[in-house]
């Protein structure tokens, strides 16, 4: 982790919600930890994580007009750890190889260039760019749920004929402020455990609501950090309010589907599939009956492929 400089924050609740909120009563514990929060945020100084430098440069090969199979594999294999979680994936139930892929060449000559992408960003993002003592499992959830986002917005992309790997960029790290502003909150937490002894970890009512209100500010300064696609800087600010982008109003729509796709493949709805068909976002995209039963039908296969991804 480095601290860098803030990048300009645009999209909806970016800036506001970095402001300290307005004096009152006597606050109770959650609103002292939302100001806590807020307060660190607003200073601009925050410590940013590095995009990989494996990730960094897969992306850059990829957006190269022509990428054989051995620039990607020789890439790869400048970490041996990456290289062998590749292989790992690879030959996982999720992608089912009729034979064991033996070779990074070999793994991107039976299931393509499309998908070994997918699986490095996924393996290099998780092995160290973010690391949370006491909230692993907030962590690995919030991960699972990227996975799952990136997997279905690749889905909605082939329905509407749209670029995939764009697509999976923009679910993958649409709430990639998340994770970051993780450590935010664990800072804050453990400054005010020191003031009151005894004060246990954050409730996960309270995260959620600590996560869901400062993330996109956080996401935003990472885009611009990462130097990430203007597509997914889009997805990053505009996935909750996809009406209100003035570029990239597409991208944005399809991150906002995957990730109600997503959230219910975190914790399942009975009335998931009648809400979903009346959800804005479904208009907005011009998607048919048909289509949305195609993508509630691949949930099974996205389950898997997000298992087979954690690591």
């Amino acid at each position: 982790m480095s601290t860098q400089e803030p990048a300009p924050l645009t999209g909806p609740g970016s800036q506001e919600a970095f402001s300290p909120a307005t004096p009152g009563p006597e606050p109770g514990e959650r609103e002292i930890l939302r100001r806590r929060v807020a307060d660190r945020l607003g200073t601009g100084t925050i410590a940013l994580p590095l995009l990989p430098q494996v990730a960094s440069q897969v992306l850059a090969l990829t957006s190269q007009p022509k990428v054989d199979a051995l620039q990607l594999s020789n890439l790869i294999h400048r970490d041996p750890a990456l290289a062998g979680q590749v292989l790992r994936i690879a030959n996982s139930p999720a992608y089912m190889p009729s034979m064991p892929i033996v070779s990074l060449q070999q793994a991107v000559a039976r299931l393509g260039m499309e998908t070994v992408t997918e699986i490095v960003l996924a393996a290099s993002l998780q092995s160290g760019t973010f690391k949370v003592p006491g909230y692993e499992g907030a962590l690995k959830r919030l991960w699972r749920h990227g996975l799952a986002s990136g997997l279905f917005a690749k889905e909605i992309a082939r329905l509407l004929r749209s670029n995939v790997e764009s697509a999976f960029l923009c679910g993958l790290l649409h709430a990639v402020g998340k994770p970051a502003l993780l450590q935010v909150v664990a800072d804050a937490q453990r400054d005010r455990t020191r003031e009151q002894a005894g004060r246990g970890a954050v409730t996960d009512e309270v995260l959620r609501e600590l996560l869901a209100e400062f993330h996109t500010g956080v996401g935003l300064r990472i885009a611009t950090s990462w130097a990430l696609p203007q597509a997914v800087v889009n997805a990053i600010a505009f996935h909750a309010a996809f009406e209100t982008a003035s570029a990239n109003r597409r991208e944005a729509a399809v991150a906002c589907l995957a990730d109600l796709f997503a959230c219910e493949l975190d914790e399942p709805q009975p009335s998931f599939e009648a809400d979903i068909r009346r959800q804005p976002v479904v208009a907005e995209l011009n998607l048919y009956p048909d289509d949305i039963a195609q993508l509630l039908a691949k949930r099974p296969a996205v389950a898997r492929t997000v298992e087979s991804m954690t690591l």
